[in-house]
Parts: structure tokens; sequence; C-alpha cells
């Protein structure tokens, strides 16, 4: 029985991998499977789906993406990046450090990967590029920006990996802001470095439209575009770390503040509401239809004692828990080539996390791990998917190996913070 679950496990990895939809070939295989191997199988299959119903931290993750997804469609992510390009507009590489920031912080509101590379990529690289940034440090900047929702919180990645683990997701948040902000340090000293050494890879803004933009209410504006969306960020994860709100909470109250200042700056409609609940509908209704299928899958697994087969492996193996960490690291960074973090993170992690509480491992610094481990797969050439997603809406002359080299420089640099967290986890607070 418990080959049997290993066998279910690498077949509905290769059946994804060969483009069957993930919900359904979870859910299908695992429900064929249970019937056949599990006594009451579908007596006990529906108290998992109700649990899942029932959890309340999950919520969280139509109210992170509604937020997310209102500041993009309002416009309000463009008005801040143009705001922000000003502000830094006489530095060498300002225009970058302005991608830098707004892709963090739009990418920490989302948390969906697809989503913020597009919007910065239709918003941003037209203008790098006319301001005469070359293409692949343009790109890089864009590509990497959009990996930063994996790890700054408020982040949906962090909200699922959190109820996988089964650990507090205002731990996970407290844990992932010091890596969060190092990382967006590192990738903004590294532009000033390349700025100054190499002036013509990303040029300062020309001083009249400097003093165009600064004519006419310039403090408003950046009031405006600036202050205010920062403000909701830190209203929301102030409120979960003071213990005022749940992150559940915390989330309803980041969508009511994403329509408030979409009306407040005159960019709220009706057809915006429209487009955003739809489009949260439809990211919401995937990832819950995929956790209903890791969910059964799960329940099989289990139920054929696949995890138990796994730690008596291992324990008669001798292998100690950080070879057996690096090993869940590379298989992880491999899938991520591959499939979405959402699957990856109710496919792989519910089936090793028995065995990391089995030697004992701080499963906060195990999630924090995942987190930057899939923000660097999704970055890696030639399979990243953020490269693909930027590819889609690039101009004609911005080539693939533009976007290759460009990524190149701040894959090092999240390498680099990955060792850094695996070799002291105290970066993190948790020990």
């Amino acid at each position: 029985m418990e080959l049997v679950a290993i066998l279910l496990f690498v077949l509905i990895f290769v059946l994804i991998l060969a483009g069957y939809p993930v919900a359904f070939t979870l859910a299908g295989l695992s429900i064929l499977v249970g019937a056949l191997t599990i006594p009451d199988f579908f007596l006990l299959l529906p108290f998992r789906i109700m649990g899942i119903m029932q959890n309340y931290v999950l919520l969280a993750v139509p109210l992170f993406v509604f937020m997310g997804l209102m500041l993009e469609k309002s416009g309000l992510a463009s008005n801040l990046l143009d705001t922000m390009s000003i502000l830094f507009g006489r530095v060498r590489g300002g225009l970058a450090i302005s991608v830098i920031i707004v892709g963090a912080l739009l990418a920490a509101s989302t948390g969906i990967v697809g989503a913020t590379v597009i919007t910065m990529g239709l918003i941003s690289l037209p203008t790098m590029l006319r301001r005469g940034y070359k293409p692949s440090l343009a790109t890089g900047v864009i590509s990497s920006s959009g990996t930063l929702g994996q790890i700054i919180p408020p982040s949906v990645v962090l909200v699922l990996l959190g109820s996988v683990l089964n650990v507090s997701v205002g731990q996970l948040f407290a844990a992932a802001i010091v890596p969060g902000m190092i990382l967006v340090g590192m990738y903004i000293v590294y532009i000033l470095i390349m700025a100054h050494l190499k002036p013509d890879l990303a040029p300062a803004v020309p001083a009249e439209e400097i003093a165009k933009y600064k004519s006419d209410d310039f403090y408003l504006k950046v009031a405006k575009a600036f202050i205010m969306p920062i403000l909701l960020i830190l209203a929301v994860l102030g409120s979960i770390f003071y213990g005022i709100a749940s992150p559940t909470e915390a989330a309803a109250v980041g969508a009511l503040g994403a329509v408030l200042l979409a009306a407040i700056q005159r960019r709220f409609s009706i057809k915006v509401l429209k487009d955003v609940a739809q489009e949260t509908t439809h990211l919401t209704s995937m990832v819950f239809m995929i956790l209903l299928g890791a969910t059964t899958f799960s329940l099989v697994f289990r139920g054929l004692e696949g995890d138990r087969f796994l730690i008596e492996v291992i324990q008669t193996s001798s292998m100690g828990p950080m070879v057996f960490l690096l090993i869940v690291m590379l298989v992880i960074f491999i899938a991520g080539f591959f499939i979405d973090f959402i699957e990856i993170i109710f496919i792989i992690v519910p089936v090793v996390t028995p065995i990391f509480i089995e030697f004992e491992m701080n499963l906060i610094w195990i999630g924090i791990l995942i987190a930057l481990n899939l923000q660097t797969s999704f970055l890696t050439p030639p399979f990243g998917f953020s490269l693909f997603y930027l590819k889609s809406v690039a101009p004609p002359e911005v080539k693939t190996i533009d976007i290759y080299r460009g990524v190149i420089p701040f894959l090092i640099l999240q390498v680099i913070l990955l060792m850094a967290v695996l070799i002291w986890p105290g970066l993190l607070g948790v020990y």
C-alpha cells in the first residue's frame, strides 16, 4: 500500500508535467485510488472538504488578491511609478529603483507573479526603453521585482504556506519582512553600482521633465500617488503584527482600503469593480479547486501510509535533516520550472511536512526557505515563469537573450540571500 501511495504521487506529477489540468488530475486519480484501496473513503472525504471550506485563514486569499488587483486596474500602480520616477529622477538608475519599489508593493499586494510581471512590463518597460535604459537591465529589473511577492508580506504565497504547514500566517509574515527588505536593498544597491560604473545603462530623467512635473501641485501628487498606498500596506501589516486583526480581517481592511483609495483618486468605476471582481473570482476559484484536489490526494496518500513510508526510508538511510532539506529544496526549485507555486505548495509541501516535523525543524523557517526558493526558481533561465510572462508583453525589439542576460545578476543576489537564510536562521528571528 505504501508503494501505491508513492506511485500515485509520481503518476500525478508526470500527468501534470504532461499538461493535464492540475485540480482534476489531483482529485480524479486520488478518488479512483482511494475508492479502490481505503475502506469508508467516501465517508472520510466530506470531512476533509468541509475542513477546507471552514478554514477561516483561507478567506484572506481572495481578499488580498482583490486588494492587489484594485490597486493595479484602477491605475494607482501606474501613477505611483510615474511619481516615484520623478522623486528619484536626478539619480542615475532612479527609474529602475522606482520599478523595484513599486514592483515590491504591487507584488506584495497580489502575490501573483504573472499579474505583477505583466503589469510592470506594460507600465514601465516602454518608459525605461524610451529613456535610454539597456533592454537587459530593464527586463532584469522588471522580472525580479515581479517575483518579490513570493516573500514580501502580505503575500498570498505565505498565506497558503501557513495553511499547509499549519503554522501562524502572522508569524510567517513577521519572519519574511527582514529577508524581503534585504533583497530589495540588494537590488537597489546593485542598480546604483551599475549605473555609476556604466552610466549609459541607466540614465537619469531629464531635468526639464522633472521641472514640468513639479510645477503643479507636486506635493499633492506625491501624497495621492505614494503615501496613501504605503499607508494601506502598513495598516494591513500593522494590524496583524500588533494583534489588532487576524490576517483574514486585515485582508478585508486592505480590500476596502484599496477601493477607498481608488475612489479618492477618482479611479473607481463600476467597470473597474466588475473587472477586479471577475479576475479575483477566477484566480480564487483556480486556487481552491487545486486545494480541494490536493486535500483529496493528501487523504489518500496518508491513508495508504505513504508519509510513514517516506519517514522510514529516510531514517533507515541515515539521512540527516539538512541533507533532506537540501533535497526538498532542489526538487521544489526544479518543479518551479514547470508548474505554478500553488500546485507546488499543495502537492509537494504536504508530503514532506510530516518529515520536517519528525526532524523537529522550525516550520516557520522552512516556509520562508520554500518561498525564497520558489522566487528564485521563477527567475531562472530558460524555464522561469517570470521570464515567459515578461516576454509575452515585451516590444519586438526586446530579445529573449536580453531577458535571460538581465536576470542573471538578480538571480545571483537571490541565491546569496537564500543561502544566508539557510545558514543563519536568526535572520528571521525564529530561533
